[in-house]
Formats: structure tokens, sequence, C-alpha cells
């Protein structure tokens, strides 16, 4: 048997089809057992995912509304091997993050609440939070799940609310 350590593990190319399995059969367990607060918990999934890939690596040093877009599709394109269009909306202090081949929803589950992608949205608002720590007052934080290939539509839309409290 092999001992991966978690730096191993971000260095590798492991595919996601485990991952995305095990996110609908807890789904479907925690539901059967009556355990409440599931997109909470997917939520808390992806943020301590977050804190520790975080450890071992970061896209760039500081996270600010100029470099945003630039540094969620990078996010995606290194841990998610996904290519994202992002969205970012200063009026009303919001980014759309739109994945046509989100690697946590690639089937339409009839039975599914949540969408999957709820672990990827919170992970990357804790990735964001992570890099800039006290550096900046920008942060994200996941609002919803506007579309998922998990409830039958063609791509996977997420949306985040930012804050932006200048240098």
């Amino acid at each position: 048997m092999m001992n991966l350590t978690r730096e191993d593990l971000i260095q590798s190319e492991a595919t996601m089809n485990q991952m995305r399995n095990m996110v609908y059969h807890l789904e479907r367990f925690m539901k059967i057992n009556g355990v409440s607060g599931t997109r909470e918990n997917l939520r808390r999934m992806g943020r301590n995912i977050a804190r520790t890939y975080i450890k071992y690596w970061k896209p760039i040093d500081r996270v600010n509304k100029t470099n945003i877009s630039n540094v969620i599709s990078t996010i995606y394109k290194r841990i998610l091997n996904s290519s994202v269009s992002v969205e970012l909306d200063e009026i009303n202090n919001l980014i759309l993050v739109k994945d046509n081949d989100c690697s946590l929803c690639k089937y339409h589950f009839s039975d599914i609440d949540v969408a999957g992608c709820e672990i990827i949205a919170a992970m990357i608002s804790e990735i964001i939070s992570g890099i800039n720590e006290e550096k900046s007052s920008f942060l994200i934080e996941p609002l919803d799940i506007l579309e998922s290939r998990t409830f039958g539509h063609k791509s996977c839309i997420q949306s985040f609310k930012f804050k932006d409290g200048g240098v």
C-alpha cells in the first residue's frame, strides 16, 4: 500500500471521479438519516480542503479586484482542471463563475437537492481568504449555485459576493 502525503496528492493528476461519487453518496446518506444542513456541511468541507491546499500551493501573493478573475480561473485550472469564465459585476459586488465541465456535477441526479459545487464555491472563497490573510480587506463569500449540471442545466454557475475594503 502506498502512503501518500497531502503534498503528493496535490502534485498528482488525481481523478475527481471518486470525490464526485463520494459527495452524492454522502448527500443521499445524510438525507436518508435525516441529517439537516447539507449545504452548510458541503461548504465546511470545501473550506477545510482549501485550508489544507493553501499550505502547499498559492496562485499569487495577494488578491484584489483587479486580479480576482485571473486568480479564480487559475485556481479552477490548477485544482479542478477546468476552464471557467468569470464575470465581475462591480455595481452589485457580485462575481459569477460559469463552469461548463464542473468536476463535481457531471451528472443530473433527480434525487439530489444540493449541488456538489457548493464544496468548490466554499473552497474558492477560503483560498482567497487564506491568500490575503491580513494583507488586504478584499474577500469573497459564496452566495448561491444559480445553475448546476446536477440539476440538469448545461453548466454550473456559482455566485459570490465580494467586499473590497481597499488596500
